[in-house]
């Protein structure tokens, strides 16, 4: 009997139980591989300029840290081959626990390892090698964890089901700017530095045992159980995703609408910290709430994006928060130049919650349906891993030496991003959904 004739025979109560765990196991999942991640980010930006690039001037230090930051993004791409070609090998199930496992011990690592004042240059060599494990893991994750919740998803509801795991980059980031902001006011300066900050980053082996306990709950996808039946399996999907014109042709639209979601929100999700506290001269602590309360925001705005998709169209919705980028980043800026935590605060609702919810919550399934599903956890990978690159690893050194270039006026960076929102809204609604999920 075929998956689609057992998934037929269940009964009713029974697939809503199946579609309530798989949403569960990708929303535990995503939200503990994001908060791993951006647990990193939050820290390159406030602690690992002092704690591992010490001796450096206060701007070289940043940057250095930065590019630490950017490393991990360089690393995702080949987490999403890797791991891309085992699940469209062996299945996306298998993937999900791999790669949970490994960024939960890359980021315990990186709270335990020694500053430079202990062990010099290897601590940020070190550093370095352990943001490559848990972007590789990172890398590996996202594609299964959308695919997870898409390929169950009734019909009508497909672009809600993808948003599900999105939700989990909202939280993710509530969960680590909250864990240092909570740290922050317990603790003073020196003692959150020397060792507070690292309680965030070990605790991070509690959340994935917990996470590993759901997602070993989850079967297979029924759409991935149709291609092994099929015997319809991809030898080797990278090379498929290149032949075929239609996939070589969506890879390359979301590769360029990739580029304005990940610098949205490396911008004003990690990039703000610094900017804020460096060049405004904000409280550390007021940013870290306003970017928790953003984020909680953005968790709220992602399914109702997603849910919106199914109306309208993943691509239409996906252009709409560019044109809100597009239009909201020079008085963005200039908010965020007054200093005051309540201006702050709404500007970052506005576009780290809504535009880039909006954004954020149309992505995934607009990324999965222009796949096929024998190809699909490798060509998504391709197009969200090998885009942050550029799109999201980048985006704080750019916006960094754009702002020094011009004596710490902002405008340049927001024409950078202002051209980024075109080409990505522009982008999105060229893509063309491939229909047979």
């Amino acid at each position: 009997m075929s998956a689609a004739a057992v998934a037929a025979d269940r009964p009713e109560d029974q697939r809503q139980a199946d579609g309530r765990t798989v949403l569960t196991a990708s929303l535990i999942g995503t939200t503990i591989e994001w908060y791993d991640f951006f647990l990193f980010a939050t820290a390159a930006g406030i602690v690992f300029p002092k704690v591992f690039y010490g001796d450096n001037d206060p701007t070289v230090a940043s940057l250095l840290s930065f590019a630490t930051f950017a490393v991990g993004f360089l690393a995702r791409p080949i987490g999403g081959l890797v791991f891309g070609h085992i699940g469209d090998r062996v299945g996306r199930r298998t993937t999900l626990i791999v790669t949970m496992a490994m960024t939960g011990v890359s980021t315990a690592l990186i709270g335990l390892l020694p500053s430079h004042d202990s062990i010099g240059i290897w601590a940020p060599v070190l550093l370095v090698v352990l943001r490559v494990l848990q972007g590789i893991a990172v890398g590996g994750e996202w594609g299964g964890a959308v695919l997870l919740a898409v390929e169950y998803a009734p019909p009508g509801r497909r672009g809600l089901y993808g948003a599900t795991p999105q939700v989990g980059l909202g939280l993710g980031l509530a969960l680590g700017t909250g864990a240092f902001a909570l740290l922050g006011s317990l603790m003073d300066d020196d003692d959150f530095l020397r060792w507070g900050w690292r309680i965030a980053f070990v605790s991070s082996l509690v959340l994935v045992l917990v996470g590993l306990v759901v997602r070993l709950k989850v079967l297979e996808t029924p759409a991935f159980r149709r291609v092994q039946e099929q015997a319809d399996v991809a030898r080797v999907p990278v090379v498929e995703v290149f032949r075929d014109r239609p996939s070589r042709r969506n890879l390359g639209w979301a590769l360029l609408a990739r580029w304005a979601e990940g610098a949205s929100f490396n911008c004003w999700g990690v990039f703000v910290l610094t900017y804020t506290v460096t060049r405004v001269g904000m409280d550390r602590n007021d940013v870290l709430v306003a970017v928790t309360v953003a984020a909680l925001v953005e968790a709220a705005v992602v399914p109702l994006a997603g849910a919106w998709s199914d109306r309208i169209g993943r691509g239409r919705v996906f252009a709409v928060g560019c044109a809100l980028l597009a239009v909201g980043v020079f008085p963005a800026f200039a908010g965020l130049r007054t200093g005051h935590v309540v201006v702050v605060g709404i500007v970052l609702v506005v576009m780290l919650g809504i535009s880039y919810g909006l954004t954020s919550g149309a992505e995934s399934t607009l990324f999965a349906e222009l796949f096929p599903t024998r190809t699909r956890y490798t060509g998504m990978s391709l197009a969200f891993q090998g885009g942050g690159i550029y799109a999201s690893g980048f985006t704080p050194l750019i916006l960094t030496a754009l702002i020094a270039a011009t004596d710490g006026a902002p405008w340049l960076a927001a024409g950078y991003l202002l051209l980024l929102a075109v080409v990505s809204g522009i982008s999105a609604l060229r893509a063309r959904p491939l229909e047979h999920l």
